[in-house]
């Protein structure tokens, strides 16, 4: 009897709550499907009453990526044709303008240009808004429907109506569209340092850094000639994880690079840097800015979190989700935010960007007097050697006097890299320093900048970046 009541109290118990779950379950799934009647009720309607004969096709298409833009900027339904165009300019080549974009306030933001294409040679910048393709407003029109507008046959013109702050009113930009093809890194040396510019993160990124890393050393004389490496990631939109790994490892001997986290615990995932360094422990400075996204942040932030790097520059773009591209019936493809990513320290940059060790802003592009600004500074415009009559030096032999000189014309062409380019320039002189101190100050240094908050320049007024989300190219 004991037995059986235990039993039967068991069985009321269970039913108690199991009842419920049923039937709000129940509830749940008749409201799901009377939705989708809904939605069936109002296909119908429009089909056959709507104004002008409409393409079922475009409606069903339009209804799918109405349900995917509505759950945050980055999810998006791919048509056939822009799934293979995603594919194609993974690989490297497209069409276009040569601009990464996003959407801010209804209108199209640019995220960054890309290097040598039409975009930038006709001046774009990055956090210009376009709000007019050739008349045509895009506000009012999703991210993906905004950039078909920008899309054209190789060859033709185009004229964008751009917005930008500091300008009093919107003007007009006409580029003559082009094929894009991306050249994910280009590496040159100033000086004794070797300059990694990374513009992008596709197929080839890696295997194009380590191909230019070692000609760039190859071409020093060896590793001992070289004080330290810039690894520019100003303006880069990012793109796949797989690269954004494997270009951190590539300065890394271990611990962790990136790990993401998905609704599923089950599903997050941790990637860990592997035993190798191409640049052999000597110093790095990654430059960062605003146009700096995704894939660039995570690069700077496992460089930085390590102490592997010190990162100049401005605060980064602040993408922190990852993105997967699942392939559909038909051809076309759901791009879908499935996980947050976050750094070796276990922060994410979502909305906040990457923050510099040291901030340094591009000084404005306006021409200056060169005069009036020597003059201002106060410092002699002759030196010793102008006045008639002077000493000669002959304490100095002739090797000695070489030697002056060519560390004198060193001297004078970072000063002209700092007109040309003031962050480059910037990251450099960290080198040289860094360089000078030896070893065991590099690394007292290098930990006492992680240990220590965000400097800033004293030299230069730092920019805030804006914050946003999608990223398209075009």
């Amino acid at each position: 009897m004991a037995a059986f009541a235990g039993t039967f109290a068991g069985a009321v118990a269970t039913t108690q709550f199991v009842g419920p779950l049923l039937a709000q379950e129940s509830e749940n799934q008749a409201s799901v499907y009377e939705q989708l009647d809904l939605f069936g009720d109002i296909f119908e309607r429009i089909r056959s009453q709507y104004v002008e004969e409409v393409d079922e096709k475009e409606l069903v298409e339009a209804a799918i990526n109405g349900m995917l833009t509505s759950l945050d900027p980055h999810s998006s339904y791919l048509s056939p044709d822009d799934a293979q165009d995603m594919r194609v300019q993974t690989r490297g080549e497209f069409g276009g303008l040569g601009i990464e974009v996003t959407q801010e306030d209804g209108f199209v933001k640019v995220v960054s240009p890309i290097d040598e294409t039409p975009a930038a040679e006709a001046g774009i910048e990055a956090g210009d808004f376009i709000t007019h393709v050739d008349g045509e407003s895009v506000l009012g029109l999703n991210l993906d429907e905004a950039v078909d507008m920008m899309r054209g046959p190789v060859g033709s013109e185009i004229v964008i109506t751009v917005v930008r702050e500091g300008e009093d009113e919107p003007f007009d930009v006409s580029i003559v569209r082009d094929t894009i093809t991306l050249t994910a890194v280009r590496a040159r040396t100033e000086g004794d340092t070797v300059v990694l510019r990374i513009t992008t993160f596709n197929d080839q990124t890696f295997p194009n850094l380590e191909e230019n890393l070692q000609e760039q050393v190859e071409a020093a004389g060896g590793m001992e000639n070289v004080n330290g490496f810039v690894v520019d990631l100003r303006n880069n939109p990012g793109g796949l994880l797989t690269q954004a790994i494997k270009v951190a490892d590539a300065f890394l001997d271990a611990g962790e690079i990136v790990s993401t986290r998905s609704r599923d615990p089950q599903d997050g995932e941790r990637f860990n840097a592997e035993e190798g360094d191409l640049a052999e422990g000597k110093p790095i400075v990654v430059l960062i800015n605003g146009g700096s996204a995704s894939a660039s942040e995570i690069v700077a932030g496992a460089l930085k979190d390590h102490r592997r790097a010190i990162v100049v520059g401005t605060k980064s773009f602040g993408k922190g989700s990852v993105q997967t591209v699942m392939p559909l019936r038909g051809e076309g493809a759901m791009r879908l935010t499935t996980a947050r990513y976050y750094t070796p320290s276990g922060r994410s940059i979502q909305a906040l960007g990457v923050s510099p060790d040291i901030i340094v802003a591009q000084p404005s592009t306006d021409p200056v007097d060169e005069e009036a600004e020597e003059e201002a500074s106060g410092l002699p415009t002759r030196s010793e050697a102008d006045l008639r009559g002077a000493l000669d030096n002959d304490s100095l032999s002739e090797d000695e006097i070489r030697q002056i000189e060519e560390d004198r014309e060193r001297a004078e062409q970072s000063a002209a890299l700092r007109d040309e380019d003031y962050q480059l320039a910037y990251a450099i002189d960290i080198l040289k320093g860094l360089a000078a101190l030896g070893p065991a100050a590099q690394q007292a240094a290098m930990e006492a900048r992680s240990g220590g908050s965000d400097t800033e320049a004293t030299d230069t007024e730092a920019e805030d970046e804006d914050d946003a989300a999608e990223q398209g190219g075009n």
